[in-house]
C-alpha cells in the first residue's frame, strides 16, 4: 500500500492533503494489493547495464550518441506517441507518420496504439482513482514509475481504433521491442561497448524517468494557470527535458493543440520542430489553441468545477473531522438535537449543521487559502470552494447521524 510515506519529499501544502486521504482513499483500492508484473525485470536490467559505464567510460562520442539518441526519441514520444497518436493534434503522410512513431517505438516505452490508449485513459480519468498513474492515489513513486508493474499497466485499446487501421502500425505494436532491441544492437555493432552503455543504455534510461516525470512532477510541483479539475501543473525544467511536454497545466486545458507552450517565451522544441517540418510539407493542420484559451477566458465547465472541489474536499479525511466532532460535542446538546432531527429528516440535518459552528471543519476561508495555493486562482476558483464546503457538510452530516436513527444510515 502507498502511505504518506511516499510523500515526504513533496511541497508541505501537497503532503497535507495526501496524507489525510490517504486512510481513506487508497488502503482499500485495488491496485494497491496488485502483485508485481514480470516486465520488472528487463525494466531493472537495462538501469543495472548502465553500470557498464564504470567500466568502459564515457567519450565524445559515446556522450554525443546518447544526446542524440535521446533528442530523437524523447520527440518520438511527445510528437509520435503523444501529440499525433494520442491527441490528433496535427496530420502527417503514412511514410513521416510511420517515421516518427517508429523514433518512439525505439524508446522501449511498449507499443505506439497501447500508449497512446493509456494516455487518452489519463485524461479520461485524470487524477480520480480510476487514473493509473495519479500522484494524488497513488504515491509519487507510485506515479512515476510503480503502475507500469501492475495489472492497471493494461490499455483499452477500443479507445484507439482510429489509428488502428493503419497496418504498419499495428505492426509496431506487434513486434514493440523490436525497434529498441535493434537499435540496441545496431550502437554496439557500430561504437562497441561504449555505445551500447553510454549511448544507448542511458539514453533509454534518461528518456524513461523524463517521461514518466510528466505523470509524477508534472502534477506535483509547478503552478497552475488553468482550472483544470485535477492537479496538472507547468513546470518550466521539466519542458525542457521533455522537449515542451512540461506545461502539463496548459496541455490538460487544451489537450487536441499541436503546441504545448502556450506564451511566447513557454519553449515548446517539439513544436518547433513540428513547425520547421510543416514548411516542407511533412506535417500538416498544426492544431492551434484558441484566442479563449490563450486570454484565459474560456470559463471551465461545470464538470471541471465539481472535479476540482471534490480534489479541495478530499484533502480532509471526513470520517476524522466527524469523530472530532463528536468528541467536542460529546457534552452539548448539539447531539441530542441532530438525534431529534435525524428521526424526522436527513435535510433537516444538513440544514441544522450548515447553521452553526463545526468544529474542526474548516471554514470558507481556510478552504479558500488552501485552494488559492492548489489550483488556479480564477474567479470560477469560488464556486468550486463553496461546492467542496457543502460536500464536507454533507459528508459529516452523514456520519455524525450514521448511527443515530438506523433508518438513516
Amino acid at each position: 500500500m502507498y502511505t504518506s510515506r511516499a510523500f515526504s519529499t513533496l511541497p508541505d501544502r501537497y503532503l497535507s492533503m495526501t496524507t489525510m486521504t490517504s486512510s481513506h482513499t487508497d488502503s482499500n483500492h485495488p491496485q494497491n494489493k496488485e502483485s508485481l508484473r514480470p516486465s520488472i525485470v528487463p525494466f531493472i536490467g537495462l538501469h543495472i547495464a548502465c553500470l557498464g559505464i564504470l567500466w568502459t567510460g564515457f567519450t565524445v562520442e559515446s556522450l554525443l550518441l546518447c544526446a542524440a539518441l535521446y533528442v530523437v526519441r524523447v520527440f518520438g514520444i511527445t510528437a509520435g506517441y503523444h501529440r499525433l497518436l494520442a491527441h490528433r493534434s496535427f496530420k502527417a503522410g503514412r511514410v513521416t507518420q510511420f517515421l516518427i512513431v517508429m523514433a518512439g517505438a525505439m524508446s522501449l516505452q511498449r507499443g505506439p496504439l497501447w500508449w497512446a490508449a493509456k494516455h487518452r485513459e489519463h485524461h479520461r480519468d485524470s487524477d480520480t482513482p480510476a487514473d493509473a498513474h495519479s500522484p494524488r492515489h497513488f504515491g509519487f513513486m507510485g506515479a512515476h514509475m510503480g503502475w507500469i508493474f501492475r495489472p492497471r499497466y493494461k490499455a483499452d485499446l477500443n479507445l484507439i481504433r482510429d489509428f488502428a487501421q493503419y497496418p504498419e502500425l499495428r505492426w509496431l505494436e506487434k513486434n514493440q521491442y523490436l525497434p529498441g532491441m535493434a537499435l540496441g544492437v545496431a550502437c554496439y555493432l557500430l561504437g562497441g561497448w561504449d555505445a551500447f552503455f553510454v549511448g544507448y543504455c542511458l539514453s533509454t534510461v534518461l528518456v524513461y524517468h523524463v517521461t514518466f516525470m510528466i505523470n509524477s512532477l508534472a502534477h506535483v510541483f509547478g503552478r497552475q494557470r488553468f482550472l483544470t479539475g485535477d492537479d496538472s501543473r507547468n513546470n518550466a525544467v521539466l519542458a525542457v527535458l521533455a522537449m515542451g511536454e512540461g506545461w502539463h497545466n496548459n496541455h490538460h486545458y487544451y489537450p487536441s493543440t499541436a503546441r504545448a507552450g502556450f506564451r511566447w517565451y513557454e519553449i515548446d522544441m517539439t513544436y518547433y520542430v513540428l513547425w520547421t517540418l510543416s514548411k516542407f510539407g511533412l506535417v500538416w493542420d498544426l492544431r492551434q489553441p484558441p484566442q479563449s484559451v490563450l486570454r484565459g477566458t474560456k470559463a471551465p465547465t461545470t464538470r471541471i468545477i465539481d472535479l476540482t472541489a471534490g480534489h479541495l474536499a478530499s484533502a480532509f479525511c471526513m470520517d476524522e473531522l466527524s469523530q472530532r466532532i463528536r468528541t467536542a460535542w460529546a457534552d452539548s446538546h448539539h447531539m441530542d438535537e441532530l438525534k431529534q432531527r435525524a428521526r424526522q429528516a436527513r435535510e433537516s440535518v444538513e440544514t441544522y449543521l450548515a447553521d452553526i459552528d463545526l468544529p474542526h471543519l474548516p471554514t470558507i476561508e481556510e478552504l479558500r487559502a488552501l485552494a488559492r495555493r492548489k489550483f488556479a486562482d480564477v474567479p470560477a476558483l469560488e464556486d468550486v470552494v463553496q461546492r467542496a464546503h457543502a460536500r464536507l457538510v454533507a459528508g459529516v452530516s452523514e456520519r455524525l447521524t450514521r448511527d443515530l436513527v438506523p433508518q438513516t444510515a
